[in-house]
Formats: C-alpha cells, sequence, structure tokens
C-alpha cells in the first residue's frame, strides 16, 4: 500500500468505474451536440473577483467554499468552484458574442472544487458537464435545455428523478419580493450569520437546509405572488413548452438554488434515492452576469449536472450501463518467435481500428488464456512454431471455445469480418 492517499474529500476513478463515468459524459453532452453546442474548456483556476461578482459574496460558495492559490505574484485566483462564470468569461474574451449568431452555445465538461465537508454525493473534487446558451431572452432556449438535460437522464435510463421548476424574476419585479421577504425575516428568531445573509440576499435564507429554519418560514411571501407581468408570461411559456414536449416538472415556489446571478427560469433535477445530497443538477437563467463581469447586456441561461451523482443516481436505481470491453482480440505467444510475431500482428490489428492487446512478461499457456478472459476480448490469438512454420495463428472464438487456422496475411480482414 501507498504512503500517500487520495487528498480528503476526493477520490480516484479506476478502469474497473472509468467506463461507466465516461458512459455517463457522453449520454449527457450527446444531446447538446446534437443541438448545436460545442465544447468549450476553460483553466481550472480564475480571478477571485470573477466568482466573487458573479456567483455573489453572500453565497456559501464564496465565502466558505473557495479554494484559493497561494502564488508568487499578487493576483488572487482560485479553483473554479462552478463553470457558468468561467465559460462566460471565455466567450466574452473571445468575443464570440460577436462573431456568429446569438445564441452562442456552449457546453464544457470538466471537474470543480469545493472545500465542504466530505459525505456520500458531496466531494471537495467533482465532475460536472455543463450547458450555457449565450446572448438570446427566450423561453423557448429555457425550454430546450431543460428538455435536453431530461432527454440525457432517461436515455441513461434512469427514471427516479424530479424536476423542479421556479422563477425569480428580474430587477422591475424582485426588489419589491426581496423588500416583503426581508420584513418577514427580520421578524424570525434566526442566528447572526443567517441574519446576515438575510440583509445581503434574504432569497438565500429560503435555500438554507436547516429544519429549525425552514419551519420557520411557513407563510413566508412567495415570490410568485410578485412577478410582473412580463415575468409570468415568460414563465408560462416556459411551462408550456415542457408540457408539450412530455418533460414532466414540479412547480416549487421555494427553489432558489445557491447563486446570486439567477433571474427568471431557475430548475433543480433531484433523486431520492440519494439521501440528503438529492440534487443531481439544475440551472437557470441569468440575464445580468455579463453586466456584472464587466461585459455588455448578454441574457443567457445555462445548466450543469453532476456525473459523480449521476453515477450515484444509476446504483440507487439498479441501472448497469452497457460497456464495450477494453479489448477485441488478445494475442497468446507460445514462444519467442511467436512474441516476434503476435506483436507486429497486434500492431497492425490497432492501426486498423481493432482493439488489442498481448499477454505481456512471458506467460505460459495457462496464464496467458487467463489474461485473455479477464481482457474480455471476443478472441484470442494462440501461435506457436508450427503454426508459424505453416504461416498460421489459430483464432480462438473466447465466447463458444471454438478454434480455427487463419492465414496470418488473411488475419486483419478475418478479424474485421467478424467483428463488423
Amino acid at each position: 500500500m501507498s504512503t500517500f492517499q487520495a487528498p480528503k474529500g476526493t477520490y480516484d476513478i479506476l478502469p474497473a468505474d472509468s467506463a461507466t463515468v465516461l458512459a455517463v459524459r457522453e449520454a449527457i453532452s450527446a444531446p447538446l451536440r446534437r443541438a448545436g453546442y460545442g465544447y468549450i474548456e476553460t483553466p481550472v483556476f480564475e480571478d477571485v473577483a470573477l466568482f466573487s461578482r458573479g456567483v455573489g459574496e453572500s453565497t456559501d460558495i464564496v465565502s466558505k467554499e473557495m479554494f484559493t492559490l497561494t502564488k508568487r505574484s499578487s493576483e488572487e485566483l482560485a479553483l473554479r468552484p462552478e463553470g457558468t462564470a468561467s465559460v462566460l468569461r471565455a466567450a466574452l474574451q473571445g468575443n464570440l458574442h460577436r462573431i456568429g449568431s446569438l445564441p452562442v452555445k456552449l457546453w464544457y465538461s470538466g471537474s470543480q472544487y469545493r472545500y465542504e465537508r466530505p459525505q456520500k454525493g458531496r466531494y471537495r473534487q467533482f465532475w460536472q458537464v455543463g450547458a450555457e446558451a449565450v446572448g438570446v431572452e427566450d423561453p423557448a432556449v429555457d425550454a430546450e435545455l431543460i428538455i435536453l438535460a431530461d432527454d440525457a437522464y432517461r436515455s441513461l435510463g434512469l427514471r427516479n428523478f424530479r424536476i423542479l421548476l421556479n422563477s425569480l424574476g428580474d430587477k422591475q419585479c424582485r426588489p419589491v419580493y426581496r423588500a416583503a421577504l426581508r420584513d418577514f425575516l427580520a421578524g424570525l428568531d434566526l442566528d447572526d450569520e443567517t441574519v446576515r445573509r438575510a440583509e445581503l440576499n434574504p432569497l438565500r435564507v429560503l435555500d438554507d437546509k436547516r429544519e429549525s429554519v425552514q419551519a420557520q418560514l411557513t407563510g413566508a411571501p412567495r415570490l410568485v405572488d410578485y412577478l410582473c407581468e412580463e415575468c409570468k408570461e415568460y414563465h408560462e411559456q416556459v411551462r408550456e413548452l415542457l408540457t408539450a414536449a412530455g418533460v414532466g416538472f414540479e412547480d416549487d415556489t421555494k427553489l432558489v438554488r445557491g447563486l446570486d446571478y439567477y433571474t427568471r427560469t431557475t430548475f433543480e433535477f433531484v433523486h431520492d434515492g440519494l439521501g440528503a445530497q438529492s440534487a443531481v443538477g439544475g440551472g437557470g437563467r441569468y440575464d445580468g452576469l455579463s453586466e456584472m463581469i464587466g461585459g455588455p447586456a448578454l441574457p443567457s441561461v445555462g445548466w450543469a449536472l453532476g456525473v459523480d451523482r449521476t453515477v450515484l443516481a444509476l446504483e440507487a436505481e439498479g441501472v448497469v450501463l452497457p460497456t464495450p470491453p477494453a479489448v477485441d482480440v488478445f494475442g497468446v505467444p507460445l514462444g519467442e518467435q511467436a512474441r516476434r510475431v503476435l506483436f507486429g500482428a497486434v500492431t497492425a490489428l490497432r492501426r486498423e481500428g481493432l482493439a488489442a492487446d498481448l499477454a505481456y512478461g512471458h506467460k505460459g499457456l495457462k496464464a496467458a488464456m487467463k489474461a485473455a478472459d479477464r481482457s474480455g476480448a471476443r478472441f484470442a490469438l494462440v501461435a506457436g512454431d508450427r503454426d508459424l512454420a505453416e504461416g498460421l495463428v489459430q483464432l480462438k472464438d473466447l465466447t463458444t471455445g471454438d478454434q480455427t487456422p487463419v492465414a496470418l496475411d488473411a488475419l486483419v480482414a478475418t478479424l474485421k469480418e467478424k467483428l463488423k
């Protein structure tokens, strides 16, 4: 055993698990690619101010959970705690909003970092696939993104998830609601930290998971009752588009999520099989974020789905994803000459697009065949001196046990035909 362990709150993705993780990433990104979203990748660290301005000073993410970096310059840097601010920063820096038509559709995949108390489903390094549509205020874009996430989860075989939906209003109607909520919260028995949070952003108190706080929120003003006519109409259009597409959702008037930049549409994907960490993903509209970080007005919407929690949701439902074998063909050489010949054969197969491996380390026949079985290969190539003298190798079907001789010069064509 190594002297060193993975840091607290992190874990290694080993080959036994990586096929599922990769399948989840592929399933989430596939609908996005079909809908015209282009891949974007940003640095794992950014200017601290990008997150304090965009995500919000009052959020736990900025005030408690950001990893800041020790460095040799005067820059204040932090590991990214979420993806949206970084993606929007990159889009602005690259002038993507000026190059082509709007919205600019982007998707990303990568790890985020938050200093949290580790538990199942909550890690200090975690993986997300996210999508952002930048530059258009249109309920159809909001609905499109929710539908694409729903399609992704259903393609994985998940069924026991729910979509929570709400509207947070806009800069016209939300201030009136904030004032009413702040007055309501002032009459509650809250601890000093929650009181400070209520002063900075009273909506954040609605997101407090503590029962002692939630019990006091009965009768709190509902944002839905304060929406202006434009926000009501916008939200109703999102609801109608989702219903027409056959996507079920639940209206949740307390849903605010943990980031300050959301406006209007906000949503969350939850899975009841995960216990306390039930949110597997979520997002919403963030029409003012571009201006917050120094850009022009670019109304936008996006989401991020947690890869780690999606894997846990699959486990909770007992869904096992089909994963292809690591290799199709496994070489079993009997002798030094056979090692050289089969090494060349394996190389040729790989160059023709077939997955192939070889028994290394001078294994005997029994050990080599065990390695072939463990590899998951469909076929084993077995060769000894007598076979090679005749220009042949033995092709063994590891599923049926059938074995047939194949000419070396016809090996690639034969295997390509059999593995169609």
